[in-house]
């Protein structure tokens, strides 16, 4: 990728960090916008230039013109969303839409964090898989919105979906309802305490190590064209597996409305850009306990 400037929005959480090392790495300059509900400044990167303030305020926060923007700063939970449903319209319809205005005047190109959780399936009594919570709901129809705005507007765009990213940097407050599966699995191993499943237990997932996430975005980023690309593992655990892995002790929580399964994507289309799969979820729990 030719040096650019790059616009990253939520620059500062778990995912948004990794991209901006990587960006950086690679000789880019690379501002982050972030109001830090969820990014930390411990995740600051040297070489990026942080800007503190809601993706509402966008205009004005970041006059510049970047040559990309990789729009990763939304709200990301999806069982947390149903007690929370005003911040996560605040959060992704009221700040995503300033970002496709900001996008729309700057004309650069736009990589959209979509959420494969638009690809669950529906239930037994009809409900859509993207309906089972605020956040899924939420981020369905924002990509469907991105979409247009590239068709209404003629803007360079793509869409990335994300499938259970983990590895370094994720957060464990499981009990505030921001923790990740796997750091929180991984703290309860690393600390002999019992680890705490949704029922039934058996819903997979096909984790999917960010480094092999960043990797696809920076190839989404350079050739991805008005499209949408999946980033995601191929092999598929339930979180009872996950959990053996681990070698934790189970405490079965109660179910959630937003309980499901999901599946391995098809990363074809990823795949012809040039991404491979190099992480496995298997190799980094056996690299954790060990070290643990």
């Amino acid at each position: 990728m030719e040096k650019k400037l790059i616009l990253v929005t939520g620059g500062a959480g778990f995912i948004g960090s990794h991209l901006c090392a990587r960006l950086v790495a690679d000789g880019h300059s690379v501002m982050s916008l972030d109001n830090y509900f969820t990014g930390s400044k411990e995740n600051h990167v040297s070489g990026v230039e942080y800007r503190e303030g809601h993706t509402k305020d966008i205009a004005a926060l970041v006059p510049e013109i970047p040559d990309l923007i990789y729009h990763l700063g939304e709200y990301s939970r999806v069982a947390k969303s149903l007690s929370e449903p005003e911040t996560v319209f605040d959060l992704n319809i009221a700040g995503t839409l300033a970002v496709l205005e900001y996008w729309r005047e700057k004309k650069c190109k736009l990589v959209y964090a979509g959420s494969s959780t638009k690809f669950a399936d529906d239930r037994e009594d009809g409900v859509l898989g993207r309906d089972r919570s605020p956040y899924s709901w939420a981020k369905a129809c924002l990509s469907e919105l991105v979409h247009n705005y590239g068709r209404w507007y003629e803007l360079p765009y793509s869409i990335a979906y994300f499938y259970n990213v983990y590895g370094p940097g994720e957060r464990a407050d499981w009990e505030a309802g921001y923790g990740t599966v796997i750091e929180v699995f991984k703290q309860c191993s690393l600390k002999g305490e019992v680890c705490p499943v949704n029922a039934p237990g058996t819903q997979t997932r096909a984790f999917t190590h960010v480094e092999d996430t960043v990797s696809g975005l920076m190839y989404i980023g350079e050739k991805g064209e008005a499209d949408e690309y999946a980033i995601s593992a191929q092999e598929v655990y339930s979180l009872l597996d996950v959990a053996e892995m681990f070698g934790c002790t189970v405490s079965m929580m109660p179910s959630t409305q937003s309980t499901r399964s999901s599946g391995a994507a098809l990363t074809s289309k990823l795949e012809a850009l040039g991404w491979q799969q190099k992480k496995t979820l298997k190799e980094y729990i056996e690299e954790n306990r060990s070290q643990g």
